[in-house]
């Protein structure tokens, strides 16, 4: 294993991280509690130090589910949970996929705060971060005056948001870039086939020395070859929230992707993802779905492969712009933006 410092902290960081939800929820077909545990322990004994989680993963066994795996062992890991959804007057967890109401006031942030500390078994949170954080929000002075006192209580080491997928969150992205100068990082979709708006971020987060990290590296499943078209996903597993037009021309465009994988290049088609999404400096980690020893033990060596070479990025680049933008229906070109919406710049 490799590991970066998270641009803005002091937080040292697995360049491969494990993702909470691939074994706190049945989003991704882990259904046993005890396996769940198990994998987090090996996870921890090949490198990965980084773990992040939500508060409303499993309404709250996304980080009770920590504590479980690693008591005794605070001093080894860098955890990150999320909050801002409003889990605690939800009679149960949310069916399917649709969204919980979200709650943003001070006092929810420390409430929500001190239950995940609880929850963790930890007097500290290294990073805190808001999920799936829409623009108003963002532009909430009250939020990051909160979030800034509960640092100055050593309750948390740096925050940022988590963007979400369904909110476009490109503005929001940008935004926080510019304005927000108190957080340290931004979590972010980036991989092969789905590049915007990252590939918009990667640029000002360097400028304003924040650092990124990144899941979805494997396109739900197209990038590591654990989708198969041709199997029914049950309504509870997150594949089965992607359209299915959109994941068969993500199948073709994997086939032009080729030239990245394989016995002559040292890495297999996970891997080569994984060191993509790591190809920017100001990527610290990544966060594959973990959900078995197998794919543990693939994604954990993707540091150690051959790195993408200059000529495999250029080609990347290639294609991406000429071809796959197009094929898999990407919002907005690379030499596209949409208008940022005009706001006074935040205080904090």
């Amino acid at each position: 294993m490799k590991y970066r410092t998270l641009t803005g902290t002091d937080l040292r960081v697995s360049e491969v991280g494990f993702g909470v939800w691939s074994v706190a929820t049945t989003w991704w077909g882990v259904k046993d509690r005890s396996f769940g545990v198990r994998l987090l322990q090996e996870a921890l004994d090949t490198g990965i130090t980084f773990y992040d989680t939500a508060d409303t993963y499993a309404l709250g066994e996304g980080e009770t589910i920590l504590q479980e795996a690693f008591q005794g062992k605070r001093d080894k890991l860098v955890i990150a949970t999320k909050f801002g959804y409003d889990i605690y007057s939800q009679k149960g967890e949310r069916k399917g996929f649709s969204e919980m109401p979200q709650l943003w006031t001070p006092e929810h942030i420390r409430y929500a705060c001190e239950q995940s500390l609880r929850r963790l078994g930890t007097d500290y949170i290294d990073l805190y971060q808001l999920h799936n954080v829409r623009q108003e929000t963002l532009q909430d002075d009250a939020v990051f005056e909160t979030l800034e006192r509960l640092k100055e209580e050593g309750k948390i080491r740096a925050y940022g948001p988590a963007l979400g997928p369904d909110i476009g969150w490109h503005d929001e992205g940008l935004w926080a870039l510019r304005h927000r100068k108190g957080m340290s990082m931004m979590q972010v979709i980036y991989n092969l086939l789905e590049q915007w708006p990252t590939n918009k971020f990667l640029q000002p987060a360097e400028e304003s020395g924040i650092g990124l990290v990144v899941r979805v590296p494997h396109a739900s499943g197209l990038l590591d070859g654990s989708y198969n078209p041709a199997k029914h996903y049950d309504k509870s597993d997150h594949r089965n929230h992607r359209k299915h037009d959109w994941m068969g021309r993500g199948l073709q465009a994997v086939e032009k992707l080729g030239f990245l994988y394989g016995p002559e290049t040292g890495r297999t088609i996970g891997q080569a993802a994984i060191l993509f999404s790591l190809s920017s400096p100001v990527v610290a980690s990544v966060l594959p779905n973990i959900t078995s020893e197998v794919s543990l033990k693939e994604f954990v060596a993707a540091p150690d492969c051959p790195a993408l070479t200059a000529e495999e990025l250029a080609e990347i680049n290639r294609l991406w712009e000429n071809e796959l933008v197009t094929l898999l229906d990407q919002p907005y070109a690379n030499s596209q933006n949409k208008p940022i919406p005009v706001a006074a710049p935040a205080s904090n």
